[in-house]
């Protein structure tokens, strides 16, 4: 498996490079972060006092490390192939073994880059990846209900809509009811209409 050889994860799209993130990205991660938190914080957690910091982002690279080295996640920053830029991450997490073979997707994209196909070029890369090199069964995703790009990428991708989780996450501070997606190695279910 990749993830135990300790090889440096890399996906390449069209467009991107998949790669997990370095020390050497904190300017860009924070700037993209900073430059796109009105974008971004109506879908996320609420942001630690702290998240934007040097000290944040070193355990965020540390993490992504460890998480890759156990199996766990892969959480991959973006880059732009052509200028190297940082456009978002997208990160498979809660990488489950045994029986169940499945991990959960989450993603963002900043604010300059979104609608233009990036994340639907890193999804793919990551599904597949998923699929073939890691062996795993079932990919899981949520999002907002009122989300509807989110909800529009997903379906786009091969994810088919599940059912409703209450009370799913906290988003800006509140706990929200979440709309949950997955994609199957075999799918086998036709085509489902979101509810």
């Amino acid at each position: 498996m990749l993830a135990r050889s300790r090889r440096k994860i890399r996906l390449e799209t069209d467009r991107l490079t998949l790669r997990a993130p370095l020390h050497a990205d904190f300017h860009a991660w924070t700037g993209l972060r900073r430059q796109s938190a009105a974008f971004l914080t109506p879908w996320e957690p609420v942001w630690a006092d702290d998240h934007l910091s040097r000290r944040a982002f070193t355990n965020r690279v540390y993490w992504a490390q460890r998480s890759i080295g156990a199996g766990t996640a892969l959480p991959l920053f973006m880059i732009r192939r052509v200028d190297e830029v940082l456009v978002g991450a997208i990160t498979l997490d809660n990488i489950r073994r045994g029986p169940a073979q499945a991990g959960t997707l989450g993603y963002w994209v900043g604010q300059p880059f979104a609608r233009q196909g990036y994340m639907r070029e890193a999804i793919g890369a990551m599904v597949h990846h998923a699929f073939h090199r890691l062996d795993l069964s079932r990919l899981e995703a949520a999002c907002l209900p009122e989300n509807a790009a989110s909800r529009g990428l997903l379906e786009q991708t091969g994810f088919k809509y599940e059912g409703v989780a209450q009370s799913y996450l906290q988003i800006a501070g509140r706990w929200r009811t979440h709309v949950l997606y997955a994609a199957l190695r075999s799918d086998r279910r036709g085509k489902t209409g979101a509810g």
